[in-house]
């Protein structure tokens, strides 16, 4: 009864999924992604990378100590910035950054989650996911510093090149399956049938969507420090400095989790079955699994490509990325017309 109960208790969806999976695993994983990028990094350029901070574990409390540092540093506060903006932006950035959790199902058990089971359940996820960006750029017109101004600029040109890619080739589940429901187009992808696999360049698309999407490398544009120093965030200091770094690391997660869904068969080939455990938890944890192997891809990337410049990333959005989720959504439909689902 005692372990029933407290089973129920961490299954409670809003605490298992907003708080735990949501908040503090986006975190985690943020943690385990930066500590992931410093660590291959340095092995592909034959370096130690963090090592001195707990060398038994590779150096990952290294990343802790940053956090908190970036807690405990003093917040300075230019006397020419827009205070109330300057506030606001990177606190509402991250906190929208983890909303679309909310309408993410993690099991297709409605009695556990039924907010992410609604009918639309897809276009919401990836409204709420392209609001973030405008803050970014909010955050820098409001430090009145022409870095952080060029940087928000830079910002809004990879908005235009990335969002019509990552709504496209995501939104070309549904062309196949006829349908927004994200509980519906999992399901559609029992045991095998990834839209990964039957897919590929719409899986493509939408890889490269998300690197533009989160400034990952090679599309660390508007970062680009050798150039406009820290971007748009260059007046940011401390906790606030925190808020805007993280909420890139946040927003990768939540993408990750969209494209485990979509591409990668959610929790297929498991079948859930009744109670917390096996409804909920271990769909949610397979789910995550997959997530994390997309972040931890993305990150790698790291290690092997070089930043590139403004014009290079807004050419290969526009004449490969968009080509490719236009394709991928043609073949989405004719994967319909074939009745490959149904």
């Amino acid at each position: 009864m005692v372990l029933d109960l407290i089973l129920y208790i961490i299954a409670y969806p809003p605490l298992w999924q907003v708080l735990i999976l949501g908040f503090a695993g986006s975190l985690a994983i943020a943690m385990v992604a930066i500590w992931f990028e410093r660590k291959a990094a340095a092995r592909v350029q034959r370096r130690i990378g963090p090592y001195w901070a707990s060398p038994a574990l590779g150096g990952f409390l290294n990343i802790i100590a940053d956090m908190v540092r970036y807690v405990l540093q003093q917040l300075i506060i230019p006397g020419t910035v827009d205070r109330l903006v300057f506030y606001f932006a990177p606190i509402a950035a991250f906190t929208i950054s983890i909303l679309p959790v909310i309408f993410i199902p993690l099991s297709p058990k409605p009695e556990f989650w039924p907010v992410a089971t609604m009918d639309y359940s897809l276009l919401i996820a990836l409204a709420l996911s392209t609001l973030p960006p405008l803050l970014v750029i909010a955050a820098g017109w409001s430090s009145n510093n022409k870095f952080a101004v060029i940087g928000s600029m830079r910002e809004s040109y990879v908005i235009t090149a990335y969002e019509l890619v990552a709504v496209v080739s995501i939104l070309s589940a549904s062309a196949s399956l006829l349908t927004f429901n994200l509980v519906y187009i999992v399901e559609a992808q029992q045991p095998f049938k990834w839209l990964a696999i039957l897919n590929p360049i719409a899986f493509l698309a939408a890889i490269l969507a998300v690197l533009m999407s989160t400034s990952a490398f090679p599309f660390e544009i508007p970062e680009s420090e050798h150039e406009v120093v820290a971007g748009p965030f260059t007046e940011y200091s401390g906790a606030l400095y925190a808020f805007n770094m993280g909420g890139a690391y946040v927003r990768r997660f939540v993408y990750a989790l969209l494209i485990a869904l979509v591409f990668l068969g959610g929790w297929a080939p498991y079948v859930p079955g009744p109670g917390p455990i096996t409804g909920y938890i271990i769909p949610s944890l397979i789910v995550v699994f997959k997530a994390v192997i997309v972040v931890l891809f993305i990150s790698f990337l790291r290690a092997v490509y070089g930043r590139y410049r403004l014009d290079q990333a807004l050419g290969a959005a526009w004449r490969l990325a968009i080509p490719l989720a236009i394709i991928g959504f043609g073949w989405s439909l004719f994967l319909a017309y074939i009745g490959v689902f149904h």
